[in-house]
């Protein structure tokens, strides 16, 4: 069920001095989540995790000691110079549950004219199941012209997924002739006339 396996340790070191040794060392200290329960602290292999975490919204299979808990991605800590993850906050779900994660919007198409896309809104509120949480929104921009605009009520969502947002006509994607395109297919249109 779950996208992904990781499997770690149980970590008993704490602080920046632990958390720095566990680096040295290839593994990466993260902590699961569990509702009002005592969360649990592990260290995990850096190379997979790293890799693991490049795909947004995915269900976690974390294996540890004798445990075995779903988890989806909470928080993620990068180095803020070389952007290597240095902490990752877990939080534990149960299958058939349905929780509220943002996800990322993507523009699809080509619009009419000089028309060209700007996203508003870089990431939606959606609420789906655990096991069938959505890595991206695509927004269709196919034949929209300029002025046209595509709101949050109008975005088509991953099948399972419901909104989780208030405002249903904030703009997604808004098209725009940038500045100076217009004006240069209306200088070229004269001339042709003119001939």
């Amino acid at each position: 069920m779950a996208d992904i396996t990781l499997t770690g340790e149980v970590r008993d070191e704490f602080g920046k001095g632990a958390a720095r040794r566990m680096r040295v060392a290839n593994l990466i200290p993260a902590t699961v989540y569990a509702g009002g329960a005592e969360p649990s602290f592990i260290k995990l292999p850096a190379k997979e995790t790293t890799l693991a975490l490049r795909h947004t919204n995915a269900l976690f299979e974390i294996k540890f000691g004798n445990e075995s808990k779903m988890a989806v991605v909470k928080d993620i800590q990068r180095n803020p110079v070389k952007r290597t993850v240095e902490h990752v906050d877990f939080y534990e779900v149960k299958a058939g549950e349905k929780i509220v994660v943002d996800v990322p919007v993507f523009v699809e198409g080509t619009p009419k004219g000089a028309a060209v896309a700007f996203v508003d809104i870089q990431e939606m509120s959606i609420k789906a199941d655990v096991a069938n949480l959505p890595e991206k929104i695509v927004v269709s921009v196919d034949g929209l012209v300029d002025g046209d605009k595509v709101l949050v009520k109008d975005v088509v969502l991953p099948e399972g997924s419901e909104l989780a947002m208030e405002d249903l006509e904030e703009p997604v994607v808004t098209l725009s002739v940038p500045e100076g395109e217009g004006e240069a297919e209306e200088a070229e249109a004269p001339a042709a006339d003119a001939e």
